[in-house]
């Protein structure tokens, strides 16, 4: 069982890894267009904002409507690294035993 519950469970925490990198460019991303540094007008600025957004969103969203208001600032993306970090970190607990 551990011959493939191990391997398994490092994927699992590679892609994790990932998902809080796709997350961290994701809102950098957006606060560079928010401020005009780029433009969403370059193709290739847009496909990385585009390709954040699809992947970033279904996750934030839930987050979005739990939390409370607080006008221009965005917490979701922080609450949701937050939360990733600790499945990744119970994820490595159970691989490594403790």
């Amino acid at each position: 069982m551990d011959v493939i519950l191990i391997p398994l469970l490092n994927i699992i925490s590679s892609v994790i890894q990932l998902y809080i990198w796709v997350i961290i460019v994701g809102a950098i991303l957006t606060w560079l267009v928010s401020f005009n540094v780029v433009n969403t007008r370059n193709k290739a600025v847009y496909l990385v904002g585009d390709i954040c957004y699809r992947l970033t969103e279904p996750a934030l969203r839930p987050i979005r409507n739990f939390l409370p208001n607080l006008g221009g600032i965005d917490l979701s993306p922080v609450v949701l690294i937050l939360v990733l970090i600790f499945i990744r970190d119970v994820l490595s607990r159970i691989v490594y035993g403790g």
